[in-house]
């Protein structure tokens, strides 16, 4: 039976969450604890990669955390972000957050369909002679520097942040009693084998989000009891009341 569940995230925002609606359908307990923690890079370390931000016309954000080390650094550098700066976002909820920084205006605006940077290219293209800034996170690929150059679109990338381990502490570790967890991204997964290094997973159903972060939790020797998104189920929340529903 089900009745603790670890949600490797922060704690939401609202009482509203589909994950509160679970916990009092099914019984359970739910536990929001993210298993690690964004940090912006200081303006000194941003200098030293020779980038300059107004250097470019638009800029292609892949998360809240870009956006908000973005407009961190330009305070810091003591840089005024043009009026007509373009900003191109992977998801619309992700394109809304600007709002926090600058005034939602659709004509500068730009959102793709899939969350993938191959949903929101076909609009880049569109603005072909923008030379675009794409800010990203210590631990990254290549992937979309690939894509941009396979379509011939001026681009720069620059690390602003960085993805570190929120490690856990005496108290948290001696009180880890779980029946579920579930992660959201391979570092997350990294972040349990870093803070239990003799992790044993027993009972515990483990569900992750994503192809990478399902890879990630085999590759550490874990068997996943659930995998999302799907056809049958696009979020966590729905994949995880269809799992709780199906162990009744």
């Amino acid at each position: 039976m089900i009745k603790k569940i670890l949600i490797s995230q922060p704690k939401p925002a609202s009482d509203k969450s589909p994950y509160y609606d679970i916990a009092r359908e099914y019984g359970t307990e739910m536990v929001f604890r993210p298993f690690f923690k964004v940090e912006g890079i200081s303006s000194k370390e941003f200098r030293q990669q020779k980038i300059s931000l107004l250097d470019h016309t638009a800029v292609v954000f892949t998360s809240r955390h870009a956006i908000d080390n973005y407009f961190k650094l330009a305070k810091e550098l003591r840089i005024t972000i043009p009026e007509d700066m373009k900003y191109f976002c992977l998801i619309e909820t992700v394109a809304l957050y600007i709002q926090k920084y600058v005034q939602y205006r659709k004509r500068k605006i730009f959102f793709g369909t899939n969350g993938k940077i191959d949903g929101l290219i076909p609009l880049m293209l569109k603005h072909k002679n923008e030379k675009y800034l794409v800010p990203l996170s210590s631990v990254h690929n290549d992937d979309i520097k690939n894509m941009l150059d396979n379509k011939k679109l001026k681009h720069s990338e620059c690390v602003m942040y960085s993805t570190v381990s929120n490690d856990f502490s005496a108290a948290e570790k001696a009180a880890f009693d779980y029946d579920m967890m579930v992660f959201f991204s391979p570092t997350g997964v990294k972040a349990l084998k870093k803070n239990f290094p003799d992790f044993e997973q027993g009972d515990i159903k483990i569900a992750a989000f994503g192809p990478a972060t399902a890879k990630e939790v085999e590759a550490q020797g874990l068997h996943i009891d659930l995998v999302a998104p799907s056809k049958e189920y696009p979020s966590m929340t729905a994949a995880l009341k269809a799992y709780l529903e199906a162990q009744k």
